[in-house]
Parts: C-alpha cells; sequence; structure tokens
C-alpha cells in the first residue's frame, strides 16, 4: 500500500464526518441507525444517500447546492472518501457525512422511513453478476426498507448495459418511472424546464468528465420503487 493512501486512511480516522463501522457493529446495530437526524445532523430535513459515492463529487456538490436536505455518501474504500470527507471539513460543511461500508449493509445503517432519496452515481455494472447490481431487486428491496413513502432512487450512469437492466427492472416490477434519457447532455439537460435537474446535472465525477472527453454518453433515469 502506497504512502499516500495510508496517510489518507489515518487522516479520514480524525475525521467527525466519517463512520467506519465494522462489519459486526453494523450487524448488531449500527449506533447512528435511528439517529441522523437527532444526533449528527441536529434537524428533521431530507436525508439523501449516494451508494457507491467514489471521491464524493455528487455528495459534496449536492450538499453545496442544498443546504436544506442532508447528504450521506457511502463507500467502501476510505481513500476515496478521504476526498469528500476533507472538503467537507475544511468548508465547515454541516449538511454532509460519509459512511465507509458495503452497501449489501445499507439496512444496518439507516432505519425505516430515514432516507427520502437515492443516488447511484455510475456504479459498476456487475456484467457477470447481476444480483449484484444496485437496482437489481435485491437492493431496491433493500432501499425500500429505509426510504419514506414515495422516495425516489436516481441512477447516473455510462454503462449501456446497466441502464438497459435498470429499465427493464422498472418494467418487470412496476416501479414509477418519473425520467429517464439516453444522453443526458445531448438531448434531456438542453430539452427540461426543471431547474433543480438542470442544476444537478452540472455535478460531474473526475471519471465521468473523461468519459465525455472521449465520447460516451451518459444515461439518466429517475423512479419510485
Amino acid at each position: 500500500m502506497g504512502k499516500d493512501k495510508l496517510k489518507r486512511f489515518a487522516e479520514v480516522e480524525t475525521f467527525h464526518n466519517v463512520f467506519q463501522p465494522s462489519m459486526e457493529e453494523a450487524k448488531a446495530g449500527f449506533k447512528m441507525k435511528g439517529n441522523w437526524h437527532n444526533d449528527y445532523f441536529k434537524n428533521n430535513n431530507p436525508i439523501v444517500l449516494e451508494l457507491g459515492c467514489g471521491r464524493g463529487e455528487y455528495t459534496v456538490g449536492m450538499a453545496k447546492m442544498y443546504p436544506e436536505k442532508n447528504f450521506i455518501g457511502i463507500d467502501i474504500k476510505g481513500s476515496r472518501l478521504w476526498r469528500g470527507a476533507k472538503t467537507g471539513v475544511e468548508d465547515g460543511m454541516k449538511n454532509m457525512a460519509f459512511v465507509r461500508s458495503k452497501i449489501d449493509f445499507i439496512e444496518c445503517l439507516f432505519a425505516k422511513d430515514e432516507v427520502s432519496e437515492i443516488w447511484l452515481t455510475f456504479s459498476d455494472p456487475q456484467p457477470k453478476r447481476p444480483r449484484k447490481r444496485l437496482t437489481s431487486r435485491l437492493f431496491i428491496e433493500r432501499y425500500k426498507n429505509i426510504m419514506k413513502p414515495n422516495g425516489i432512487i436516481n441512477l447516473k450512469t455510462d454503462s449501456d448495459l446497466l441502464f438497459e437492466f435498470t429499465l427493464e427492472q422498472i418494467e418487470e416490477y412496476k416501479y414509477k418511472k418519473l425520467l429517464s434519457s439516453w444522453d443526458v447532455y445531448g438531448e434531456l439537460v438542453p430539452n427540461t424546464e426543471d431547474e433543480d435537474l438542470k442544476r444537478l446535472m452540472e455535478i460531474k465525477t473526475f471519471y465521468e468528465q473523461k468519459w465525455l472527453e472521449e465520447g460516451k454518453k451518459i444515461k439518466f433515469v429517475k423512479f419510485i420503487p
């Protein structure tokens, strides 16, 4: 392991906005489950999750855009979380936190009706393991157990495979599709009157920038499971 990564791991340990429950702690009853509003955010504002948040570009970007909401980024890689968490500490952002955990344990981290919205930004398409895709029936059922009624799930991806799969899941399980586009920047943003959506699409991850430079089209779908 490189020195920079070790340094980041050590620094993450000092950040007040990062939670790193062990598998045992999560399963036994994570202390923040059901207590995010009272014990961390100190308000009753809606909680929005970014799952597989990587460096946290979306978590940070959305938290800055919407101070009236709370945002939590989740990723298993502590060295990735470091960047978003450090920004939060440096900028004194009180409506943002990060959790280092596998998404598989999402029900151990949040209580029923605790989450209002979920963002999946450039999730691993899992070509050989469809059940592990973050929009599979397996994961959607987990999300439903922590989300408020009519909670919204957003998927933004460069993967045709994951996008097609998600649209198929929406149709098969009769989820309510609110919006979808095969070309966010060529079709959706220029034609929508939704100013909130336009603002959100201004946030771009490091890898998204690279893919756009390579000419890849970015897909987006928004639905209620």
